[in-house]
C-alpha cells in the first residue's frame, strides 16, 4: 500500500477551530487568510452532526475530493469501492430515512454513500494487470520485464481471483484450511476465508472515505461518517446489486456555528495505546 497525505492547501475566508494544546480543545473561533498545514486540518476535521442550510458547497468539489480519494491506499490495488453521490433533494431525503433521518443527513446539502464491490474483482485484477504489464514495459529494466510480468500475471491472473472467489462460504473454508497446512511449513497470510476477504475490501473503502474527509476539512468543508443505518433499504434507494454492501455514509456541508459539534474530542490517553517496542 502506498501512503497519501494532504499536507498543504489554501483556505480562503473560512472559520476554523484553533487548536491550542493536544489537551484543550479548540475554544476559538476565528477567521483568516492561510495555509492548515496536516496537524491543523487532522485538528480541525470533527464529525458534525449539523450544518448550515445556507451555506452551499459547489458539487464539483465534492467530486473533486472523491477523486482524490481514489489515491488512499487500498489492498493490492484492486480498488472494489464505488461513490454515491448524492444532491438530488428529493433523493437526500430519501438517503437521510434509509439513515434514521439522523440530523446529520437531514441538514446536510449533500451526501456521498462509500460503496463495497467484491463483485468487481474479477474485472478490476483484469484491468490492474493490463495496467502492471504497461508499467512494467515502461518503467522497468528489458532484462526484469519478464520476470516481472509473469509474476503480476501470477498475482492478478491466479491468486487475486482465487482469494476473492465466493461460493457460500465453501471456497473460504478450503483456502484457510489450504493455507493452515502451508503455514506448518512457512510464514502465510492466514486470513483468506470470504467472511475476511469481506474485511479487506471494506478496510480499503474506509482508508478512501477517510482520505475524502481529509480533503474536505483541508477545505474547511465538514462531514460525519454514518454507519447507523438500514442498509436494505439503502441499497434498494440507490438501485444497488445484491454483491455491492454499504461501507459508509457520509453527509457533507458547512458546520452552523458549534451546533452539531458535541463539545470536546474524546480520545483516551495516548499512553495507553502506543507501544514502542
Amino acid at each position: 500500500m502506498g501512503m497519501f497525505l494532504i499536507l498543504y492547501y489554501r483556505i480562503n475566508s473560512i472559520s476554523i477551530l484553533k487548536f491550542f494544546s493536544s489537551k484543550e480543545k479548540y475554544n476559538s473561533i476565528i477567521t483568516f487568510n492561510s495555509i492548515m498545514n496536516l496537524d491543523e486540518v487532522l485538528h480541525y476535521r470533527r464529525s458534525v452532526r449539523a450544518y448550515d442550510r445556507t451555506k452551499l458547497i459547489d458539487p464539483e468539489r465534492i467530486k473533486h475530493y472523491l477523486e482524490l480519494a481514489t489515491l488512499a491506499p487500498n489492498s493490492s490495488d484492486m480498488q472494489l469501492w464505488e461513490f454515491y453521490h448524492i444532491t438530488q433533494p428529493e433523493l437526500l431525503a430519501k438517503v437521510s430515512r434509509a439513515c434514521l433521518d439522523q440530523k446529520a443527513t437531514s441538514t446536510a446539502s449533500q451526501i456521498v454513500v462509500f460503496v463495497v464491490r467484491r463483485d468487481w474483482y474479477r474485472k478490476h485484477a483484469r484491468f490492474v494487470l493490463d495496467f502492471e504489464r504497461e508499467n512494467i514495459r515502461r518503467y522497468s529494466p528489458k532484462e526484469r520485464q519478464a520476470k516481472r510480468i509473469k509474476d503480476r500475471e501470477l498475482y492478478y491472473g491466479k491468486l487475486m481471483p482465487f482469494v476473492y472467489a465466493r461460493f457460500f462460504g465453501i471456497l473460504g473454508l478450503f483456502r484457510k484450511l489450504l493455507v493452515n497446512i502451508i503455514s506448518i511449513f512457512r510464514p502465510m497470510m492466514l486470513e483468506v476465508s470470504e467472511n475476511d476477504m469481506r474485511v479487506v475490501a471494506h478496510k480499503s473503502c474506509a482508508l478512501a472515505a477517510q482520505t475524502f474527509m481529509i480533503a474536505m476539512a483541508n477545505e474547511g468543508y465538514d462531514t460525519c461518517p454514518l454507519e447507523g443505518l438500514d442498509s436494505r433499504r439503502l441499497k434498494r434507494v440507490l438501485k444497488l446489486p445484491h454483491g455491492a454492501e454499504i461501507n459508509m455514509v457520509i453527509p457533507c456541508g458547512i458546520r452552523d456555528g458549534n451546533k452539531g459539534i458535541w463539545g470536546e474530542r474524546c480520545r483516551v490517553p495516548f499512553d495507553e495505546v502506543y507501544r514502542k517496542i
